[in-house]
């Protein structure tokens, strides 16, 4: 989770005005957290009450299972959505936030993508992973479009989990959901602003390909350009499944957190509240 989150703040200075290059200071005043890192948030906060209402249920695979997903989705994602409205919604969810009983609208927009990655933590196996993204993302975002961005996003952070290489991801990945036979070098300086996700999502995950390190990939992935705060969230979620993080960077970007999102940070990565 903290991998988007970080990637979502170092890229949100950049999304108005893009900057082509790797070269330039990671977090200053001008960060801040947008609705890839709330709704991240709002993904892990979900998971983290069916975990507390389930745990005493042992099947975690029926229909009733899933529909409880759906419905704390909702719950969680309208709840955060109304605490930070103006934290960067686009105008069909925000609506769908403040809408008393909200319905998907076929929607296939990287926020599918970009608030996914809290699934791929904690799961038993790629089934749960797929039908897990599936769950959360239908509530909003239920084109096919954006079911493959989502689970394009959460197979590669499950894959790094489990210790599968560069080149198994991005074998996976082509084969799968996006063809990846490009380089960021090439597409860099013609790149253009793209929301939808079959437009980003190859671009961040090839961006996490191509990195040498947790912030060589956010690095990489803010210099593409576009919605640089989505596509850096996207490959720093992948990223932190890989790599994992710098302690100095979780510190520095936890202090980018209010006290709410900062609790569910805690209770995320077991800290204590």
């Amino acid at each position: 989770m903290l991998g988007a989150i970080i990637g979502d703040i170092v890229g949100s200075r950049f999304e108005v005005e893009n900057i082509k290059t790797k070269e330039f200071e990671l977090f200053t005043d001008e960060c801040l957290i947008t609705d890839d890192s709330v709704m991240t948030m709002a993904v892990a906060k979900t998971l983290i009450e069916l975990e507390q209402i389930w745990k005493n249920k042992a099947d975690f695979t029926g229909d009733e299972y899933f529909k409880e997903v759906e419905k704390l989705a909702i719950k969680n994602m309208q709840e955060l959505g109304r605490m930070y409205p103006l934290h960067g919604f686009g105008g069909m969810f925000l609506h769908w936030i403040f809408t008393e009983n909200p319905v998907p609208y076929n929607s296939f927009g990287n926020g599918a993508a970009m608030r996914i990655s809290p699934v791929a933590f904690g799961v038993s196996d790629e089934d749960e992973v797929k039908k897990l993204t599936k769950a959360i993302t239908g509530v909003s975002h239920n084109h096919e479009e954006g079911y493959k961005g989502a689970e394009a996003t959460s197979m590669a952070i499950y894959m790094a989990i489990e210790g599968c290489s560069k080149e198994e991801i991005r074998n996976r990945i082509s084969e799968e959901y996006y063809p990846l036979d490009f380089k960021i070098d090439d597409i860099r300086d013609d790149y253009e602003f793209d929301v939808t996700c079959q437009g980003s999502v190859p671009q961040a995950i090839t961006a996490f390909l191509e990195s040498e390190s947790f912030e060589d990939a956010i690095r990489i992935a803010v210099s593409v350009g576009g919605d640089s705060d989505t596509i850096a969230a996207i490959a720093g979620s992948i990223a932190e499944a890989y790599y994992g993080i710098p302690v100095e960077l979780k510190r520095k970007a936890v202090t980018y957190l209010d006290d709410y999102l900062l609790g569910i940070y805690k209770e995320w990565y077991g800290l204590g509240v």
